[in-house]
Parts: C-alpha cells; structure tokens; sequence
C-alpha cells in the first residue's frame, strides 16, 4: 500500500526534486481504490453466502486477487528508487530511511486496530499473550492459530512486512546489474518469480508446527510483488528517455514496452487471467484445501492480473480522468484505513443492524460496511497516519538541515558531516513515496 500523495498533481507529471526524473503516477492512487474495494466486496460477498451463486459468486470470490494488485503496486513504487540508482549509476537508497518510513507508514494506525479489536470485539475477547504479540509485530503467519476475529485479513499486511525486509536484499543482489548489464535486470526479476513457485511444494515439506500455513509466506507470493518490480524497470526505462547509450533497450525490451502499453492486449490479458482464476485451476474461490499446482497457477494469473492493470497505467500519459478524480483520490489515500479496518466493521454490522452472518443480504450488508469504512478509514488518516508521517518528515528535515548547516560553517570539515553515511537520503529515495501499500487479503482467511 504505497501512497503517492496526488493532491494538485497532474497525470504523468515529473518528479525535479534533485535532478530526478522519475514520474509521478497520481492514477494509481485511483486504482489503489478499487483495490481496496475489491477486497472489501469478496469479504462481504464470502460472509453472505454470494460466493455461491452460480457463475457471479466465483467472480466475487476471486475478487481476493484484489491483494495481487496491491502487492505489484507495493513493488512498483518501493522498487523505484533502485531502478533509478542503477540508470543514473548512483549510489543505492539509504536503508535505514526506506525502514523508518515503511514501520512509521504501518505501525501508528495497525496498532490502533490490533488494540481496539482485541480488547473491544466480542469474538477477539480472551486473546492470551502469543496472540497479541503475534498481532502486535504482524508475525502472524509464522506463529499458529494467532489470526484472530475482527483481524483475519492482516496474514497479507504480515506477507507484506516480510517483503519490505526482503526487498533491500534483492536490491542489493542487482546492485552490480547496472550500466552495459542494465538489460539483465528483467530476466533476474523473472527468474526469481519462476523460481518462487517451487515454495508451494518446498513449504508444505518444512517441519512447522500445526497451524501454520506456509503457503502464506511472503516466498510464496513473491510472483505477484515481482510483477511491480518488472514494471518499475520498465518504468525506469522510459524515465531515462532511453535515446541512446546504456539506458537504450534491446529489441526485446522495446517490444515488451509496447506490449504493456497497448491497453486492448493489457485488457484481454487480464479478463483470461481472471476468467481462469475463477476456475478451479486456481483451487476454491472461497474455504477449502488449495493444492501445491493450484496454489502456483494463482500466483502466475495474480501476477498476469496485477502487471495488467498497472501497465498501461504506467506506459502511458492518459489522460486517466476517472483515476484521478477528487474522489478516486481521496478514496486511494484510506485505502490503507478501508483495509485494516473493514474485517472488522464487517463483524460489527451483523448484529448492529440484525443481520445473520451467511444468510444473505449481500447488498445492505455491502453498503454498510463500505460507508462505515471509508468514514473510519478518512479518520483514521487524518488522526493517525498523516500526522504520524508528517512528524517523521518534519523529523529528517530538521536533520538535514542541522547537518548542511555545520557542514556551511566548517570549511574544512568533509560535506558528510552531521549524517551517518548509510542513513543519508540519496538521490534516487529523496523523493520517495512514504506511505506503503495498502495489502488485501483473501475471503476465506
């Protein structure tokens, strides 16, 4: 769930700050809000019964590849600024700043959650400690039978803390693809998803304790984050202008740019990715046993899914009207609020309003809960998470500003002075989005 701050931007405007070319894509905020809606609709289509209506209710209940899209839109734009250290051939992002922003952009209102939920929704009452620590560090998928009511959706939230600590790895891995070996960046992202796949046999072969379900690793979903990955090298293809030199693309290259930009192939991509997924190819739409070949053919058509939709939003200028409209916005930036708090306004509104969970009712219950959601969701921004950034914001500029001070009164002190060198801000993550992605997760959890 990684914001982009749209506000007064226009679509496909660029990025100046400290010679960065990098584009501004404030249509993927939109698109994060019908992520988030998509997740909220298969969990209110599950606990009413619509998943099994024929032929609509495996469309409804597929709608959990909603967290395929937030988790390439959650490589995207955390891949970005090594994509732009390696085309400007500087130095990698600072670490130890992508990590402050990720715990700052998650923790302040997930912690709000965890506590309100357990201590005030019946069904989460009684929780003993391993559950709240387990809830509390979103370890959740490590730990058995610590998912609890009202919080069954955050395994994805933890798959997605995993992969903010997996990411500098990879970054680090590719740090010498770079200038003349630029082209092998994609190839090795695409590796490393086909590789992946394997885990849905690997894991279910590990001795873990009952409970556990390794299939929820972030290893295993590693396709569906690459897919952001891939398009972000694609991205800082077009960024660099690729005219000439290192940065101009093979023949291969410019073809697959071309390829993601036609919006009528990316379109018929994702209806047969889909139309596929609601199949039993991808195992059960709703609860049931998924199979290692199943598990791996859903993460292949997840990720055809989320490159899909992105792509063309990223390859070309638009106009995205729809996208980038006051309320598409707005609703893209509480989509992180939508998603951490609906599971468990969702449990709230059946006997709030008397409606028997599985029983029907799917579009009273789905009005509902939407609105309460996106209520709480805009408070919970502007309460928590904003004020939570903006004090960390504020935090590193007074820093900086500290440091380029001593560093204009000494003239004989080294132009690093008053700042760590591995937590200074380069100039590929100046610029960066601080927020994070807004995870979904499946009906069934």
């Amino acid at each position: 769930m990684t914001s982009t701050d749209p506000d007064s931007v226009a679509p496909a405007a660029v990025e100046t700050v400290a010679g960065s070319a990098r584009r501004f894509y404030p249509q993927l905020e939109g698109m994060r809000a019908i992520a988030a809606i998509g997740v909220l609709v298969t969990h209110v289509a599950f606990q009413t019964r619509a998943v099994e209506i024929p032929v609509l209710g495996p469309v409804l209940g597929r709608l959990d590849l909603a967290v395929a899209l937030f988790f390439a839109l959650s490589g995207f734009l955390l891949w970005r600024p090594w994509v732009d250290a390696a085309h400007r051939g500087t130095r990698h992002p600072s670490v130890p700043r992508y990590f402050r922003h990720r715990i700052v952009r998650i923790w302040p209102a997930y912690l709000v959650v965890v506590t309100l939920v357990i201590l005030l929704l019946p069904e989460a009452q009684g929780a003993d400690a391993q559950v709240w620590l387990a809830n509390l560090t979103l370890t959740q998928v490590f730990v058995p039978l610590t998912l609890t009511a009202g919080l069954t959706q955050m395994w994805s939230l933890s798959v997605e803390i995993a992969f903010y600590a997996l990411l500098p790895l990879i970054g680090f891995a590719l740090l010498r693809l770079r200038g003349s070996r630029l082209r092998a960046r994609i190839p090795v992202l695409l590796l490393l998803a086909a590789v992946s796949l394997g885990w849905a046999w690997v894991g279910t072969s590990l001795p873990v304790a009952a409970g556990v379900e390794t299939k929820n690793w972030v290893f295993g979903h590693l396709p569906w984050f690459v897919a952001g990955l891939v398009l972000a090298e694609v991205a800082g293809v077009l960024d660099s202008g690729s005219g000439a030199g290192q940065t101009r693309p093979g023949r291969w290259l410019a073809g697959a740019i071309r390829l993601s930009a036609n919006r009528p192939l990316m379109l018929g991509v994702l209806v047969v990715a889909y139309a596929l997924a609601c199949t039993r190819l991808a195992g059960p739409t709703g609860l049931g046993a998924v199979t290692e070949i199943e598990f791996a053919t859903k993460m292949v058509l997840g990720a055809l899914c989320g490159y899909a939709l992105l792509a063309p939003l990223v390859c070309n200028d638009g106009p995205f009207r729809i996208l980038t409209s006051r309320v598409m916005l707005a609703l893209g930036r509480w989509s992180y609020g939508i998603f951490i708090w609906h599971v468990a306004i969702l449990a709230v509104v059946f006997p709030l309003f008397g409606i028997v969970p599985f029983s029907g009712d799917t579009l009273q219950v789905l009005v509902i809960t939407l609105g309460l959601s996106i209520g709480v969701a805009a408070a919970s921004y502007a309460f928590i998470e904003e004020p939570t950034r903006n004090w960390l914001r504020n935090r590193e500029n007074r820093r900086r500003n500290r440091a380029r001070h001593v560093s204009s009164d000494a003239s004989s002190a080294p132009a690093s002075i008053g700042t760590a060198p591995d937590d200074r801000p380069s100039t590929a993550d100046q610029n960066t989005s601080h927020a994070v992605i807004d995870t979904a997760t499946s009906a069934g959890s």
